[in-house]
């Protein structure tokens, strides 16, 4: 069974997008086969793979109004081994349908948690808000990625995903666990290290050991519609989201080989 990631935060501007496309590619770089699912109506994950968000039947609008089966929405990157379920402009209405459905925050788990996958991993990536989209990415998830910067307000942020997580977990989820990962970090500024310091000391364990440096590189990426690791395989973000990518499994390895 594929192993769920959710990708949110409360938070916009943290690299949760990046975040997605770029481990999904170092996953696939590492042997895994990747499937991406675009929760945001923003569709920034589907154009950073070179899909366009133009509303289709094989978008996750259709998927939550039953158009189908979930695996008819499969559309392929260029990439072997990284495909995706894209999302187009339309989804935001799913944030107005979906609470008036009896269950609804069940509806990707129940899509998702399937032995016919063919995935290693899933990746979901959740809009900037904690709405009906993001509750179902969680109540679905095994582990939640939370990307934050090391700024006061990236940080203030973290109360509601908590409060979030709780809820989550007592209603609908009670396995699901979650990382922080520092984002757009820059080791020479002190107030990004007092800041990380701050979060390893209150999160623990609970903050991934890779750090995601600011890069320049990351934004020609997008551009280019390549993850990084394809566009400057060799540049720093690239070698800390293959760092990143390594860390997870290396995770999943070890909580899979636990005895029940």
């Amino acid at each position: 069974m594929a192993y769920l990631i959710a990708i949110a935060n409360e938070k916009g501007g943290v690299a949760k997008t990046t975040t997605a496309v770029s481990l999904g590619a170092a996953l696939v770089e590492a042997g895994q086969s990747v499937l991406l699912v675009d929760l945001d109506p923003q569709a920034n994950l589907s154009m950073a793979v070179g899909v366009e968000p133009v509303p289709s039947p094989r978008s996750m609008m259709s998927v939550f109004q039953d158009f189908g089966s979930l695996h008819e929405h499969v559309v392929e990157t260029g990439i072997p081994g990284l495909d995706i379920i894209p999302a187009a402009f339309d989804l935001g209405m799913a944030e107005r349908f979906l609470p008036i459905r009896n269950g609804y925050e069940a509806l990707l788990r129940r899509y998702l948690r399937s032995s016919s996958w063919k995935y290693d991993t899933i990746l979901l990536d959740c809009p900037p808000f904690l709405g009906a989209l993001t509750v179902n990415a969680l109540a679905a998830a095994d582990m939640l990625i939370m990307p934050t910067q090391a700024e006061y307000f990236s940080v203030s942020a973290l109360r509601t995903m908590m409060g979030l997580i709780r809820k989550v977990r007592n209603e609908h989820n009670p396995q699901l666990l979650y990382r922080l990962l520092l984002t757009m970090y820059d080791r020479r500024n002190r107030i990004h290290r007092t800041l990380a310091e701050q979060l390893r000391v209150t999160f623990g364990n609970g903050v991934l050991e890779t750090v995601i440096e600011v890069d320049t590189r990351l934004r020609e990426s997008a551009i280019a519609g390549l993850p990084i690791i394809y566009h400057s395989p060799h540049s720093r973000s690239a070698l800390q989201y293959r760092a990143l990518s390594q860390e997870i499994l290396a995770y999943v390895k070890e909580t899979s080989a636990e005895p029940a």
